[in-house]
């Protein structure tokens, strides 16, 4: 366990804190100067690493082994207290899914579950929990709507995701446990309100110390893959999802979410525009011209012209969002990978 910092300040928990938008949120809390961290890590050496990799900056990070295990956040609390805030952002994403309640709907759900009881038994100072989910609990890739806001929920339950785990495993886990948050705050009234950031394909700058190429976030890999020259005899299809965040934006919403008064018992859907795989390509052709013969010369744009759409207006007029620019977002994400694997 990392030392308590007694400096003053409003304290946050953040769960989940090796993952990439944690990484991104942990840098937004530290930049904004008036909060003492406390990250959740799976072992001493990942606790350490976070700890590292925000220096000069100080961190204390606590373990939970597993997410899932009945009480797993009790000690946090009983032995970090107080906090006045908490980020979850602890639920994993990946592709190659085996087991989907294993690999996705018990650390989502239960893992929810166990953050929301340990905050109701031993969180009193908590006021409010801010919760990573993503678009996957609002999207209906079967049949679109021609809008999509917070209002609306993926049709996808538990059974869907035990018969189809590779279409449905990580969609359910979203779902169910957002579902689950919301009826929870709404049932037990404890001493904390609730705010959910429903975010999209997400790409930026990966974590500093990422340990290689294959750990970094899925939504990257994309790009990775481009400079690695994975897609030079033809880009990869867009589909299934059109929309894209840029990650600093993500974290901002949560830093957001979690500080203004009226953004307590709302879902945001952040979402900073429409993408297809070729205006990424192209991009990078432009810009790291070096890299331009691992990519295809005669790429289609697949974005379809009747692509569904958003409606991110209470991302902007509640949390007061500007979104990050796709070529903006593509440069830096291409720069922090060149940093860390120069021989990409």
């Amino acid at each position: 366990m990392g030392a308590i910092d007694d400096r003053p300040g409003e304290r946050v928990l953040l769960t989940g804190g090796s993952g990439f938008i944690a990484s991104h949120v942990l840098d937004a809390l530290l930049d904004d100067g008036r909060f003492q961290v406390v990250v959740t890590a799976r072992s001493e050496e990942k606790g350490k690493r976070i700890a590292e990799s925000v220096k000069p900056r100080q961190l204390s990070y606590v373990v939970v082994e597993d997410i899932v295990k009945e009480g797993a956040f009790d000690h946090v609390f009983q032995s970090q207290a107080p906090f006045h805030y908490v980020v979850h952002t602890a639920s994993p994403y990946h592709l190659g899914v085996q087991d989907p309640v294993k690999d996705f709907l018990d650390p989502a759900i239960k893992g929810t579950t166990g953050v929301l009881k340990s905050i109701k038994a031993y969180g009193s100072s908590v006021k409010r929990l801010v919760i990573t989910s993503s678009s996957a609990a609002i999207l209906n890739p079967d049949k679109h709507a021609e809008v999509y806001d917070e209002t609306y929920w993926a049709p996808v339950t538990f059974d869907d995701a035990i018969k189809n785990p590779v279409k449905n495993g990580y969609r359910a886990s979203k779902v169910l446990a957002e579902q689950t948050a919301w009826a929870f705050v709404r049932d037990e009234k404890p001493n904390f309100d609730l705010a959910v950031i429903n975010c999209t394909y997400t790409f930026g700058p990966i974590q500093r110390k990422l340990s290689s190429l294959e750990a970094m976030n899925t939504s990257n890999h994309r790009i990775r893959d481009m400079l690695a020259g994975k897609m030079k005899g033809a880009l990869e299809p867009t589909a299934p999802v059109f929309t894209w965040v840029d990650v600093r934006d993500v974290a901002l919403a949560h830093l957001r979410a979690m500080t203004v008064p009226s953004a307590g018992g709302n879902r945001f859907y952040v979402v900073g525009g429409h993408f297809s795989n070729k205006q990424v390509a192209d991009i990078i052709r432009r810009e790291f011209p070096r890299y331009a013969d691992r990519l295809p010369v005669d790429a289609v744009h697949d974005l379809p012209s009747d692509v569904y759409g958003f409606n991110n207006s209470k991302s902007k007029e509640i949390l007061g969002l500007q979104y990050t620019s796709l070529e903006k977002s593509v440069v830096d994400t291409v720069k922090s990978m060149l940093e860390l694997f120069p021989d990409i």
